[in-house]
């Protein structure tokens, strides 16, 4: 099944990324120096740049919003989590990995996934059933980093994370009872960050599966964050205690 990409912004990132792209369409009469710059790009790399009606892209996407372009890509190749420590091996860095547990829209997962590119994460892990899949409305809000970052798609999330333990990775999830605040763990060992659904938070099973269980610390009247703003806090202070910052 065909996904797409729609933005400047992500169907840049896709060109450049090498993701397998079958074509680049262009709304009829759009025109710019940014689209010109992407159909160039494209055409350097032998994809076809088509021209197609408003009425073609909304029978693709509905009525996204798409700045006049979008690409059409092969379905998400999605990886053994092995390959994640690879990745990890191969940049010299313990393994850095984002577990979502039952993350269901698609602009948190995006939001996530875009804020995990940034931070250096190595991949991220979703379950096959009750969560969103990686589609163009994620690829849109991760600004394309979805084509930069690996995902690996499991059947049972919990078996994942004991999979990861074996493999040496240390699973930190998220409590509002936790004793620990986020910022108290040493994350420059191997660690996976585990984030759950956005109502119902981290599941019970995840948290006792986790080794650590840490609190943003809450100060006004609200009890919790945004999931894909929680995840943020919690990767950017593991890549701050890596890279010193």
């Amino acid at each position: 099944m065909s996904r797409y990409v729609v933005g400047r912004n992500a169907v840049t990132e896709a060109i450049q990324s090498g993701e397998n792209i079958e074509s680049v369409l262009v709304l009829y009469g759009a025109k710019g120096f940014g689209l010109e710059k992407i159909k160039e790009a494209a055409k350097q790399k032998n994809i076809p740049v088509k021209e197609v009606s408003k009425q073609r892209i909304r029978e693709l996407v509905g009525n996204v919003t798409t700045q006049g372009i979008m690409a059409v890509l092969g379905e998400k190749e999605y990886v053994q989590m092995e390959q994640f420590i690879e990745i990890a091996k191969s940049r010299n860095e313990p393994p850095f990995i984002v577990v979502c547990d039952e993350v269901e829209d698609p602009h948190n997962l995006g939001a996530i996934t875009r804020t995990a590119e940034a931070c250096g994460v190595h991949g991220i892990v979703i379950p096959k059933h009750r969560s969103v899949q990686v589609n163009h409305t994620v690829t849109k809000a991760s600004a394309g980093a979805t084509e930069h970052l690996p995902f690996t798609r499991v059947t049972n999330t919990g078996t994942a994370v004991d999979e990861l333990k074996k493999m040496g990775v240390w699973i930190v999830g998220t409590d509002a009872k936790a004793e620990k605040c986020y910022t108290e763990i040493d994350y420059t060992m191997p660690v996976a960050i585990v984030v759950g659904n956005e109502g119902k938070g981290l599941r019970r099973l995840m948290k006792d599966k986790s080794d650590f269980l840490v609190k943003i610390p809450m100060f006004g009247k609200v009890t919790s964050l945004n999931v894909s703003v929680a995840t943020a806090l919690l990767l950017y202070e593991v890549a701050r205690k890596r890279k010193g910052f």
